[in-house]
């Protein structure tokens, strides 16, 4: 049997990791700055994330969600006070896009309307409503549309007020920092006209933190840096460190009924104690404070290199427009300098999303590569 031919592939098998560095069959080094699309949050194979998740294996691994699994409300616990909502509700599910679909879901619920909002150069997943309010008409099946859906320029607050006068509006789904698009920074003044006319209408604000959320940014939702909170937020990616393991944190006001969401696999114990080592590593390590500076540090000397256009994003969620495409310059940075970066929709943007413990002279290893293949590129 073959796989089934979906993803296109780079010619290196990494087969053992550490800290910022993944190691291929060979033997060779590579500095890591893409963690797998945001996942590595706190380093490969931390060690105190091994030793929590081998503790639990040797106990137990899994059961469904129908026993009591101490975990999660430990889990629950630990991120009410890491994310500064001890108020909010926790549900736990597998990825990015399951968390989505169950924040539009629990919004249609909770208002009994129809009508989502979300954003050009949005992504929120590939599932049934995730892939429809995403901005990528290639991976939407016929299935997949739906009148529900609207979606509206970002950053436009006028386009925004329209739309909520025009139409009966269940929820906004916004990315805090645009990831696939490019990295893309939603302005407070956006943010906080979102949680106005969510306010005036009975709609729900849906922050999709699964990128650019758990401390990427340097606050623990870049939504934060608006000064308003969410009715949802949700969470996956950097959650588990590679353990598949998201979650929607709910506030008050929503109310939960039995049945009302459900999964499998959420929750479980593997699950819960990768989730758990991360976010006792982000707040032993000051990960969110590291993010901040190290990333700061990253984004002023990029800027100065000839050949960038742009650099945007907070913390460790960077994209770098160039002048020119960036396809060369990223596989002369991988296949000459052994280090792993990140593309976007934007075929003139670098995206990099390394782990939160990222140190300088990682971040210097990266800029001497990067002046040196840029030099090379504009002498030519």
């Amino acid at each position: 049997m073959k796989l089934f031919d979906v993803y296109p592939l780079i010619n290196i098998e990494p087969v053992k990791a550490e800290g910022s560095y993944v190691f291929d069959s060979t033997g060779t080094r590579y500095l890591d700055l893409y963690g797998g699309h945001a996942v590595i949050s706190i380093g490969h194979t931390h060690p105190y994330y091994v030793q929590k998740i081998s503790e639990q294996l040797n106990k137990i691994a899994f059961y469904s969600n129908s026993v009591i699994i101490s975990l999660q409300q430990e889990l629950a616990d630990k991120l009410g006070a890491v994310c500064g909502h001890p108020d909010y509700e926790l549900f736990l599910c597998n990825s990015g896009a399951e968390a989505n679909e169950n924040a539009l879901k629990l919004a249609s619920f909770h208002n009994g309307k129809k009508k989502i909002i979300s954003f050009k150069k949005g992504f929120h997943g590939r599932t049934s409503l995730a892939v429809a309010v995403t901005d990528n008409p290639s991976i939407v099946a016929p299935v997949n549309q739906t009148e529900n859906s609207i979606l509206l320029p970002w950053n436009d607050e006028k386009a925004l007020e329209e739309a909520f006068a025009n139409h009966e509006i269940s929820s906004v789904i916004v990315e805090g920092m645009q990831g696939v698009g490019g990295v893309h920074v939603a302005s407070e003044s956006f943010l906080r006209k979102i949680r106005s006319l969510c306010d005036q209408n009975n709609a729900v604000y849906i922050a999709d933190s699964v990128q650019c959320g758990y401390g990427r940014s340097g606050k623990f939702y870049s939504h934060d840096f608006a000064g308003v909170s969410a009715d949802i937020y949700t969470m996956a990616k950097g959650m588990g460190n590679g353990f598949p393991v998201a979650g929607i944190i709910i506030a008050p006001h929503i109310k939960s009924k039995h049945s009302l969401l459900g999964t499998t696999f959420g929750g479980n114990h593997l699950a819960c104690a990768a989730a758990i080592a991360v976010l006792d590593v982000i707040v032993k390590e000051n990960l969110m404070e590291n993010a901040a500076t190290m990333g700061a540090y990253l984004m002023k000397e990029v800027a100065q290199i000839p050949g960038v256009k742009e650099v945007r994003g907070r913390g460790l969620m960077i994209g770098i427009e160039l002048e020119i495409p960036c396809n060369d310059i990223r596989n002369a940075l991988l296949m000459e300098h052994k280090i792993f970066t990140g593309s976007s929709s934007d075929k003139n943007t670098i995206r990099i999303l390394p782990a939160l413990n990222l140190g300088k002279a990682e971040c210097d290893t990266f800029l001497n590569a990067f002046r040196t293949v840029m030099n090379k590129v504009l002498v030519k």
